[in-house]
């Protein structure tokens, strides 16, 4: 255990729970209305257009035990699927949001930006933004009004910095939040996922700026992002969380890796999917992925053009009318690249399943590709909920003559219908 005057984080049995469906955030008036509608057995006339309500009073961990030390000046990379536990993570040690259990303690002051414009009033200028900001870290207006300057210049909107932040674009709101993040007198800054709104260019000089908040001026920097790549060029440390616990704490390229892989070999065709699946709470029961196998290849590498065949088996225990099957394609760095649905299905009997799908190759070139699959359930009104989905269930690669360029060529074209066949093996 490292001594507390080298920590600028410590994080011990953190956890956090929520209830789905619980009424929050409403009037008095509202409430009483759910309430009563509720004892009626009344559809709750606040509810949201497509909510289920199977979901109501169900319980989730957020984060599930979460142990972590952060040195100061280290710069952290938290990486893992959405839902993972990244942003509540970050919620929790930005103080937005107190723990269910557990103990955080942090060693000096935090800017953070969790999402587009968080911290800001949108009927304030950016001048005003700026201002505002420095106070809530505990600036003096003279402190503020020496790094103004430098924060314009970085945000390059002096042009604008007179004019409400409401009528900024995305890009140029998020260059003044990092802006106003980087410059202002904070020992930790917190960054989850926001510098994809920026362009290449700007990215590159915030990825610069942070190394050297590190680097030179001794600030702690934890960030969260999908892309690996700028992970791979920012942190020299980093975790995987998954299911709300961190599985991995280490050098950041093997943390790239075993994000990536998930344990999965190089050229495998058939996979076991029992213990790599995400249920949702609401259907628990329904329905369960067992096994993938890749059709027709002893190893999963296949020619440009070639089409790829694989097989799911899996188990349903209670009817399930109107699903579907969908199927993502993402690269090395975990880009999405195409997705598949499948044409509504009735499972109306309980028992072991046989989905056979095939996948067109043609637009893919040279490379190690990794595919989404699940099964989802439409909600009234729109949307849809997971019954249950692996994340890289399989990964397969495109070999070619040496002068092909890893990558695709456009967006992945894939067809509206990846389903050949559905079969039911035997009843329960």
């Amino acid at each position: 255990m490292e001594t507390e005057s080298s920590l600028a984080i410590r994080v011990e049995g953190l956890k956090k729970q929520y209830r789905l469906g619980s009424i929050g955030g409403g009037t008095l008036r509202e409430s009483l209305q759910s309430w009563w509608a509720k004892r009626r057995g009344r559809e709750d006339p606040n509810s949201y257009i497509g909510f289920d309500a199977r979901l109501i009073g169900q319980k989730f961990w957020a984060l599930n035990g979460v142990d972590l030390e952060v040195k100061r000046g280290e710069r952290l990379g938290i990486i893992g699927a959405n839902g993972a536990g990244k942003s509540t993570l970050l919620k929790l040690l930005s103080r937005i949001t107190g723990p269910t259990e557990g103990q955080i303690e942090i060693w000096g002051r935090i800017s953070s930006m969790l999402e587009v414009g968080t911290g800001f009033h949108r009927e304030l200028t950016g001048r005003e933004n700026i201002f505002m900001n420095g106070a809530i870290l505990g600036m003096t207006k003279a402190e503020i009004t020496e790094r103004l300057d430098d924060i314009i210049a970085f945000s390059e909107a002096g042009e604008f910095i007179d004019t409400p932040v409401k009528r900024y674009s995305s890009g140029m709101f998020v260059r003044l939040a990092f802006a106003v993040a980087a410059h202002l007198n904070s020992e930790i800054m917190i960054m989850d996922e926001v510098l994809a709104v920026g362009d290449m260019a700007f990215q590159d000089k915030c990825l610069t700026r942070m190394r050297q908040a590190a680097d030179d001026e001794g600030k702690t920097i934890l960030y969260v992002s999908h892309n690996m790549e700028t992970i791979r060029r920012l942190c020299d440390r980093c975790v995987v969380m998954d299911q709300g616990k961190i599985v991995y704490d280490g050098e950041a390229g093997e943390a790239i890796r075993m994000y990536m892989g998930s344990g999965l070999a190089e050229g495998q065709v058939v996979f076991d999917l029992s213990e790599h699946t995400t249920n949702n709470k609401g259907l628990d029961g329904g329905l369960r992925l067992l096994e993938l196998r890749i059709e027709g290849k002893d190893e999963a590498r296949y020619q440009p053009g070639e089409t790829l065949r694989f097989r799911v088996r899996f188990r349903t225990e209670t009817p399930l009318f109107g699903v579907s099957f969908r199927t993502v394609v993402r690269n090395e760095t975990d880009t999405p690249l195409g997705t598949s649905w499948t044409p509504v299905m009735d499972l109306a009997e309980p028992g072991m399943y046989l989905l056979t799908a095939e996948l067109p190759l043609g637009q893919l070139v040279c490379g190690t590709f990794y595919c989404d699959i699940g099964f989802f359930y439409p909600l009234d009104g729109g949307g849809n909920m997971v019954i249950d989905n692996a994340r890289r269930a399989f990964r397969f690669e495109v070999v070619g003559p040496r002068n092909w360029r890893a990558g695709i060529r456009g967006y992945l074209a894939l067809p509206e219908s990846t389903a050949v066949s559905l079969t039911l093996e035997n009843s329960l």
